[in-house]
């Protein structure tokens, strides 16, 4: 291993590693993999490029954020001790001084610090985004130091500055902002300095103490801001401008460099209202089974009433307003509801677009297969696709950055963050005590702790988007749990619970004190603390122990959540809904009354020969001449209909019932209506007069062929509906003279596949990858540092220093006679050592490589190659030349 002395950079900081610390690096930043660095010193400046270190402090919590902001203002380097007095200020805090250790060890394992502990290090891309500057403020709303303010200031104002002060003169700029910068962080001179102020000077002090740090001043200054600048206590940023310098306002906050500290996260507290009767979990239960069942409803009906395809596809992708209102009519509820049903059958692959050139949406053959599932199943379904889905329902109907609406369906609603903030808000739910439903405003306080960034938790924000896009997020998470049964009245369900592959929780009067702790950060040894805030401490003292090792316990985003389990939430799930039923129950009002879910062959059916008028805990059906009408219409007879109704009722059918089926059973058929263009045709003449004569039909445009038969202008179906508007029942025939059945064509898209949600950076690494990048890393940087014998008069190199571009590598690779080339490594061979070569491949490409010659024979060299790691073969004419290593290092 590379010697352990102090580091002068990050590369040599990595280089101290242990493989589980380097791989501990590339899970937390992922981004660093693509591609896999060449060597160490790669690694070293990619992690310190603006990209990468911009998304690795979104990733932190609050308090590790705060960590890093206090060392951006404190000296570069500076001793822990020096941070820590930031972070408790002159009268210390136990809870900040347990969790600072862990919060440091984040920071050095994701490379954002690195040196010894009395020598700690900001990467330098860390420092310019966090560090105070005029055009943004520091959000530890710190100004700049002594020096930075008062750079540029003429040597005779600094000295004024120095004797109104009470100090000594001096006789250079360097010492006099030297005697000023003391002055300022010597706690008693500083007090004493301050009791002489005047009362109006420390009131503008207290303005500006805590950010942000500059302010206005006029032509002529008040006395007291002219006291405070005379002696440098405000200085001058521009000639309208001052700032309060950072050691002064550091000695006004007694030496915190927040105001509010952070080290616990908030705990997800249950909610003010939520009792806690024997039964609750039951009552959960129950309700989120209910729910479940009107989502699975939901969704079926809208793909129902799109059965025969749906609206158009909007030029820029989505369903326009018009449609989506008439979508949300059709369901009986509001747009954003319908928007989120859209959603969720589009996401699990339920609708898509036709792909036809009118481009239209239409249910999929997925829709067909996912009828014939068991409830249950139906509903893990959709609730995985919920789950893992992107795209955001909530945001339809908002506005984008350029003022473009955004539709439902439409290409523009996936938002990356979606994925992580819904499964974090039920990971949250899972940690409360079964049928215990939070407060939606603790939930909210602990994500904007775990990504402040992200929230837009705190001035100084590096990353773009929305401030509150993650807020919202978790709100509507909330609310679509719960329509979609998940939840119920608030509290995560068991079924729910297995969805997201949690185990069962204890009821609130079995849960153990460490289960208190609401999703507390510390690892599943820290679980037998009490109390939360205790817990929390706990769990930060666990991971200091870590911090020996330079590998923190793992914070919840940094840890792989359970991964679902839609099977066991279907298995959890089937015993509470509802069993279909194969009857119904006739009225004397020609209603029908379902008093639950009817088995679908009896649904289908009863859907064709009756209207819905209402639903609720049970679905009422009226049958209407309209109704029977269409039953006849798709080929049922009225003896048919009497069977279905007396074997499906489990009350007598009822006579008004019986005789509106008869009634139109006998006048169905008696009109026959053909293509001529269109045609009528009955063998009742004195009844095709009685159409002639009747107003109505003028529209037709009627006349009369033969006795029997009558001819109109119009097509078959507009002659079909104009005839059942004025009250007779016609039937349309084929051109061999039988009645037309007609059903309802099912109109469905080719097969689709449901949309893939959008990554939100590169994906997590698995054991295997981060293993084979760890060695190859390591190998490259063996290469790279490996130190060469040269000639007398010739320093040893490293091919790091030997190699600056691609375009000049072939002319620093080491230069051999081939007899020299297949002495060296036959030597190397015998002897077990590494050497150094050059080689050029088939496509003409140099590199250099270290190798340790296993065999050569045939013109070939078999060696290991440090470098890829491997075992290879070298065609020894392409071996440009080889030397020894200065130390056998491989």
């Amino acid at each position: 291993m590379p010697d352990r002395s102090s580091p002068r950079t990050l590369a040599e900081a990595l280089r101290t590693r242990g493989d589980e610390e380097l791989a501990a690096l590339l899970r937390a930043r992922p981004d660093l993999l693509n591609p896999v660095p060449g060597d160490l010193t790669q690694l070293a400046t990619r992690a310190g490029t603006r990209a990468s270190v911009v998304r690795a402090l979104e990733r932190l919590d609050r308090f590790t954020l705060q960590t890093a902001e206090a060392l951006a203002v404190a000296p570069d380097p500076a001793p822990y001790a020096t941070l820590l007095a930031l972070m408790t200020g002159d009268e210390g805090d136990a809870t900040i001084e347990a969790a600072l250790p862990p919060a440091v060890a984040v920071l050095r394992t994701q490379a954002l610090i690195w040196g010894d502990a009395d020598r700690l290090r900001l990467v330098r891309t860390a420092r310019e985004l966090l560090a105070p500057s005029p055009t943004r403020p520091s959000p530890t709303g710190l100004g700049p130091t002594v020096a930075e303010a008062t750079a540029g200031m003429s040597p005779t104002r600094l000295q004024e500055i120095l004797a109104a002060a009470a100090l000594p003169t001096t006789h250079d700029p360097v010492s006099a902002v030297a005697a000023l910068t003391s002055l300022f962080t010597d706690r008693t001179r500083m007090a004493a300095l301050l009791d002489t102020a005047p009362p109006e000077a420390l009131t503008v002090l207290d303005r500006l103490v805590w950010g942000p740090p500059y302010g206005e001043v006029a032509a002529d200054p008040t006395p007291p801001v002219r006291w405070l600048r005379d002696r440098g206590l405000l200085l001058p940023a521009s000639p309208r401008t001052v700032v309060l310098p950072r050691e002064a306002a550091l000695h006004l906050r007694a030496g915190r460099a927040h105001r509010v500290p952070e080290p616990v996260p908030p705990e997800v507290a249950p909610a003010a209202s939520a009792s806690m009767p024997h039964g609750r979990p039951q009552l959960v239960d129950n309700v989120a089974a209910g729910q479940a069942y009107t989502a699975l409803s939901m969704v079926e009906d809208l793909l129902k009433d799109w059965h025969e395809g749906g609206p158009a596809v909007l030029r820029s992708g989505g369903l326009s307003v018009r449609d989506l209102k008439r979508t949300a009519t059709a369901l009986d509820t509001t747009e954003q509801m319908a928007g989120f049903w859209l959603e969720l059958a589009y996401g699990a692959g339920l609708v898509a677009a036709d792909g036809e050139p009118n481009e239209r949406y239409a249910p999929t053959p997925a829709y067909d297969d996912w009828l014939t599932l068991p409830a249950a199943d139906q509903w893990a379904r959709l609730a995985m696709a919920w789950l893992t889905a992107t795209r955001t329902p909530g945001l339809i109907g908002t506005q984008d950055a350029k003022g473009r609406t955004l539709s439902a369906l439409g290409p523009d609603l996936d938002r990356p963050a979606a994925l992580e903030v819904r499964r974090r808000v039920l990971d949250l739910l899972a940690t409360l005590p079964a049928g215990t439903a939070p407060d939606p405003e603790t939930v909210l306080a602990r994500l904007r702790w775990e990504r402040p960034l992200r929230s837009g938790g705190g001035a100084g924000r590096v990353g773009g988007g929305p401030a509150d896009l993650r807020s919202r997020i978790a709100a509507w998470t909330l609310a679509e749990a719960e329509t979609l049964g998940v939840t119920g009245r608030g509290a995560l369900s068991t079924h729910g619970r297995a969805l997201i592959g949690h185990p069962p929780q204890p009821e609130a009067g079995e849960a153990t004190a460490g289960s208190r702790s609401a999703g507390g950060t510390g690892p599943a040894g820290t679980a037998g603390t009490t109390g939360g805030a205790g817990a929390a401490r706990a769990a930060g003292r666990a991971e200091a122990a870590a911090l020996a090792t330079g590998i923190p316990a793992a914070t919840p985003y940094e840890t792989a959540p359970t991964a679902p389990d839609p099977r066991a939430a279907a298995d959890v799930l089937a015993p509470l809904l509802p069993k279909p039923l194969d009857h119904v129950l006739l009225q004397a009002d020609l209603t029908a009354v379902a008093p639950g879910p009817l088995d679908r062959p009896l649904a289908e059916t009863l859907s064709v020969l009756a209207d819905i008028e209402s639903k609720g805990g049970a679905t009422v059906y009226r049958f209407t001449p309209g109704s029977v009408r269409r039953a006849l219409d798709a080929g049922k007879s009225a003896s048919d209909l009497h069977t279905f109704l007396a074997t499906h009722s489990r009350t007598p059918v009822p006579q008004p019932l019986s005789y509106l089926i008869d009634d139109v059973a006998r006048r169905h058929g008696h009109l026959r209506v053909g293509a001529a263009s269109a045609y009528v045709r009955c063998d009742d003449d004195a009844l095709l007069g009685e159409i002639l004569a009747d107003k109505r039909s003028q529209g037709l445009r009627l006349r009369r062929l033969a006795p029997t038969v009558l001819a109109a202008q119009a097509d078959p179906g507009a002659l079909l509906e104009g005839l059942r508007s004025m009250g007779f029942a016609p039937a349309a025939e084929g051109a061999a003279g039988d009645v037309l059945i007609t059903r309802a064509h099912a109109r469905r898209t080719p097969p689709r596949t449901p949309p893939a949600p959008v990554p939100d950076g590169p994906p997590a690494p698995d054991s295997t990858l981060l293993g084979a990048a760890v060695r190859a890393i390591r190998a490259g940087d063996l290469a790279a540092t490996a130190v060469r014998k040269s000639g007398p008069e010739e320093p040893a190199l490293t091919p790091a220093q030997n190699t600056t571009q691609t375009s000049t590598q072939s002319a620093a690779l080491p230069r051999t006679t081939s007899a020299e080339t297949l002495a060296t490594v036959q030597a190397a061979a015998m002897t077990g050592s590494a050497v150094w070569i050059g080689y050029v491949n088939v496509d003409g490409a140099a590199s250099q490589r270290v190798i340790a010659p296993v065999r050569v024979e045939g013109g070939y060299v078999t060696a290991y190659d440090h470098t890829a790691d491997e075992v290879r073969t070298y065609p020894l004419h392409r071996i440009t030349g080889v030397a020894e290593l200065a130390d056998d290092s491989a």
